[in-house]
């Protein structure tokens, strides 16, 4: 489904059933809304929170099933370190690293978020470099900075 969010542009959620499978973040699309209808009320309430999200509301996310199936035990480990990063907070690669149990696994911390499908809830916006913001793949290092001074982030 697609949802759009004012002033970020439009994202998409895929899910099966109630497991979202991907995520991708509001940005300009050509073509506005569209995609597959609506099954049931899960993305619906997503969609809904999301949106709520990107206007400056506070959501953590962490209740939202995501689809782990075929990562490693690092990434799950990954994964749940991220979720666990307070809203407004941030992180170096190293840093995140260390707290999913693997110090000294930066670069692979940060290959990890480099193709994280799950936008805002798996939070990757909340990891920085040690010597600044770092980057945020298609979306840019200025879509970074958007979501972490909308968190109210120290940048």
């Amino acid at each position: 489904m697609r949802y759009e969010a004012d002033g970020w542009g439009v994202g998409e959620l895929v899910f099966d059933d109630e497991l979202l499978m991907h995520s991708d973040l509001p940005h300009a699309r050509p073509g506005g809304l569209g995609g597959p209808p609506l099954r049931g009320d899960c993305p619906q309430r997503l969609a809904e929170r999301l949106l709520d999200y990107f206007a400056g509301g506070r959501d953590s996310f962490s209740d939202v099933e995501i689809d782990l199936d075929g990562v490693t035990e690092f990434q799950r480990a990954v994964t749940a370190a991220l979720r666990a990063v307070p809203y407004g907070e941030t992180v170096t690669y190293g840093e995140l690293a260390a707290l999913a149990g693997h110090p000294g696994a930066q670069r692979a911390a940060g290959t990890f978020c480099a193709h994280n499908r799950f936008g805002v809830v798996v939070p990757c916006h909340r990891v920085v470099a040690a010597g600044g913001l770092g980057s945020y793949g298609s979306l840019g290092v200025s879509y970074k900075r958007r979501l972490l001074e909308l968190e109210g982030a120290a940048l």
